[in-house]
């Protein structure tokens, strides 16, 4: 089974920098896409805002510039998360992102 996403877009919330009990580095943030696709042969406005979530090592060092209005590309894999008020999400944990 394949779990592989990548997205492009801009940094809407300050990057939010945390450590688990364990030492383990994250950092979130929301990305915002906005493209035209073409769907049914008709062009069709898209428009999505996804949670991020950078882990482990490389979380400083992929997320030590971002700023809002940030434009990235990320590249991770997406997992179902449960808030504390119940409702659930997708968010894309990241492995890359590139300043576009």
């Amino acid at each position: 089974m394949t779990n592989r996403m990548e997205l492009s877009g801009t940094v809407a919330k300050d990057p939010i920098r945390s450590q688990s009990p364990a030492g383990v580095e994250h950092c979130r943030f929301w990305l915002e896409h906005r493209s035209t696709v073409v769907e049914a042969n008709l062009p069709r406005q898209v428009y999505c805002r996804m949670p991020v979530v950078v882990s482990g090592l490389r979380s400083k060092e992929l997320t030590q510039e971002l700023v809002i209005g940030s434009h990235i590309k990320v590249s991770g894999f997406v997992a179902y998360q449960t808030g504390r008020n119940g409702l659930g999400k997708l968010v894309l944990h990241a492995d890359n992102i590139i300043k576009i």
